[in-house]
């Protein structure tokens, strides 16, 4: 297969592979009242798979597994073993304790599915648009996270079999990744022997501790956002104006113009430099942070124009931070250092999906978004303290 092949095939990939992301908190509400839970047992259907994902990045993270093992294979059983706990949780969970047990194995599972496609990608991309590749990648996981608003929002579904599809979607990846999927020829082949202190030295290192950082900020906003939209639209004053219109509202504002800034900020990553594009990306997403009281008060037309600025800005940067990463990392280590970046990224997204309710609990939905406004002012302060050639 040619370059160009190999990266949409990777790319299919993390759509199938990644449907099941978001499975569970695509249908919390039918889940609630067939089984009687609270908002704040509720929430913890979200925050237990990216705890998962953690465990699984970290565990991959000190066995340099993304390093040692064939890539596809890894990517591919991942996907396997996170499609399947989905469809275990769809047929045989009955109450919140075996949902939260099966929601943890899957996020730890989607932990060989993303950044060991992300060292893929890089693998199939010079430098010179690398940026446009990893846009291209995140914009899939975007796609494939958003997935299970689209199938809800198009078709009346019971929970369970919402659940039941997007395991099968899953299965579809796994089998994708190990029949077609290939390491390619721009990244060096990993390690043969463990190195679980090369997380450390990669933090002693400049260049990649900003490049960190401003990952770090970017994902205090990033899931807390996608996690709470629907919550947010539903009691915006626009509400009755989207009507059943919500989920596909966020499936275009948070899925298709996630696409398109993933697109834009690769692309602009490679035309002017990777410090450029993450400090624009996160200074827009910031002032959406900002502005989220005010759109709560605007007219159903105004909050869908604000919900797409804010669906295209606030991923746009994320492709770029692993591309930067791939760069300035250790090659030998990329596997590596992209797995600890998403691990320590992705536990600051359990606090922040967290918190987020407790402060529209507080005060009320209109104000819940501000919380996030710290994530990208320091994520855009670590990016511009980056070196200007990105």
């Amino acid at each position: 297969m040619t370059p160009a092949a190999q990266r949409a095939t990777i790319a299919a990939v993390q759509v199938l592979g990644l449907a099941v992301w978001f499975s569970v908190s695509a249908v919390v509400p039918s889940i609630q009242a067939e089984w009687g839970t609270s908002s704040t047992q509720a929430v913890w259907l979200t925050g237990t798979v990216q705890l998962g994902f953690v465990t699984g990045a970290l565990t991959s993270t000190v066995l340099n597994l993304a390093d040692r093992w064939s890539a596809q294979v890894l990517m591919g059983a991942s996907s396997l073993l996170a499609a399947v706990c989905t469809a275990l949780l769809a047929w045989f969970a009955d109450g919140l304790a075996i949902a939260l047990v099966l929601r943890f194995a899957t996020g730890f599972f989607l932990a060989g599915v993303y950044p060991v496609g992300i060292k893929l990608m890089a693998s199939w991309a010079p430098r010179t648009n690398r940026g446009l590749a990893m846009g291209l990648l995140i914009g899939a996981l975007t796609i494939g996270s958003t997935l299970p608003h689209l199938i809800g929002g198009l078709v009346t579904l019971p929970w369970r079999d919402v659940l039941r599809v997007t395991s099968v979607v899953g299965v579809l990846g796994a089998v994708l990744a190990v029949a077609v999927v290939r390491p390619g020829p721009h990244l060096a082949r990993g390690p043969v022997t463990l190195h679980p202190r090369y997380v450390l030295t990669m933090f002693a290192e400049r260049g990649p501790r900003l490049v960190n950082l401003g990952y770090f900020g970017h994902m205090w906003e990033l899931y807390a956002l996608w996690t709470w939209i629907p919550a947010y639209l539903l009691h915006s004053r626009a509400s009755e104006q989207l009507g059943d219109g919500r989920s596909l509202l966020v499936f275009v504002s948070m899925g298709l113009f996630g696409l398109a800034g993933c697109l834009l900020g690769g692309w602009a990553a490679d035309r002017y430099s990777r410090r450029a594009a993450a400090v624009t990306a996160l200074s827009v997403s910031g002032a959406c942070c900002v502005l989220s009281p005010l759109a709560f008060l605007a007219p159903a037309p105004v909050v869908a124009i604000f919900c797409a600025v804010w669906g295209a800005s606030v991923i746009a940067d994320s492709g770029v931070f692993s591309t930067a990463l791939s760069e300035v990392a250790d090659s030998r280590f990329v596997g590596t250092a992209l797995s600890a970046q998403t691990a320590i990224g992705f536990a600051l997204t359990v606090v922040s999906i967290q918190l987020t309710p407790l402060v529209a609990a507080a005060s009320s939905w209109q104000y819940a978004f501000l919380l996030l406004v710290p994530g990208p002012v320091l994520g855009a302060l670590a990016m511009w303290k980056h070196d200007r050639s990105g």
